[in-house]
């Protein structure tokens, strides 16, 4: 293990990453909502010389930490910009232009041109409004549980689908049938007292997040002319269900959707980086 590591401290999750003895990330998940579990890790590798940090919940987690190491701290997004374009390089993608949006407890969209970057958005949408409706509607507040079950769940009983309101006529050639014409529309229709099925319902409100992110992504590429939107984040971590959504729709809308590998460790891989990049220079 190397010296250096980087710390993107989140809402929900505090995402960690160093560089193996091969030169390859390791990752390390902790909650936010217990910072001491964090410095557990530090303190029983005491090779660690060199933090880099960024993230919302930065301040609260420098309040556990101290003054235990060199700590320099990135800006959220210019860590994440910079983690992002490491891992399109990565994975061989040449992207000189597009739209990245970033799906944590919310979700914040910018636009990215060569190396440069603007917020261009966002919404309030994201990671914890699908664990939140998850608990309110099912009682299920684990997101490992909520995408494990919402994967195998149905919602054409509770959505409403564009199919469903020109039933027995045909759809308008430039309607796909099966688009969303109404998230969780069907219930008021059918007027159906009967419990729905857990998994049905955590489905269902994963497409609702899924669509509304997807839409807004949508309508920011195509004002900034851009064909790829590169999602990121750690709500999309082992969630192929909620990438199908995303990807299905920005599809349908003719635009293309990349989903990076380990994308949800973006912020900390940056904030790496550029620790890195400070050391090198001093040196």
């Amino acid at each position: 293990m190397q010296n250096v590591i980087g710390i993107d401290a989140g809402g929900t999750l505090t995402k960690l990453v160093y560089l193996n003895d091969q030169q390859e990330f390791e990752f390390k998940l902790f909650p936010s909502n217990n910072f001491n579990l964090v410095k557990d890790w530090i303190e029983s590798n005491p090779q660690i010389e060199e933090i880099g940090l960024t993230g919302g919940r930065t301040e609260q987690l420098l309040s556990v930490l101290k003054t235990m190491k060199s700590i320099e701290y990135v800006v959220e997004f210019e860590a994440t910009f910079k983690g992002v374009c490491h891992l399109l390089k990565k994975e061989g993608f040449d992207l000189q232009r597009g739209i990245i949006t970033n799906i944590g407890s919310g979700t914040s969209i910018h636009y990215m041109e060569g190396d440069s970057y603007v917020r261009v958005g966002g919404t309030g949408i994201g990671g914890g409004t699908l664990t939140g409706l998850s608990a309110l509607i099912t009682g299920i507040l684990d997101f490992n549980e909520i995408t494990a079950k919402a994967a195998s769940g149905d919602r054409n009983s509770i959505d409403l689908f564009v199919k469903d309101i020109f039933e027995g006529i045909d759809v308008p050639i430039e309607l796909e049938p099966h688009l969303t014409a109404s998230n969780f529309g069907m219930v008021s229709i059918l007027k159906d007292p009967k419990r729905y099925e857990t998994n049905d319902l955590l489905a269902t409100i994963q497409a609702l997040v899924g669509e509304v992110i997807s839409t807004l992504s949508i309508q920011f590429a195509e004002h900034n002319n851009a064909d790829h939107i590169v999602y990121i984040g750690s709500t999309l971590t082992n969630n192929e269900h909620l990438k199908k959504v995303i990807g299905n729709y920005t599809h349908l809308k003719k635009h293309k959707p990349i989903f990076l590998k380990n994308s949800g460790f973006s912020g900390a891989i940056g904030a790496l980086l550029n620790k890195v990049e400070q050391t090198e220079i001093k040196k």
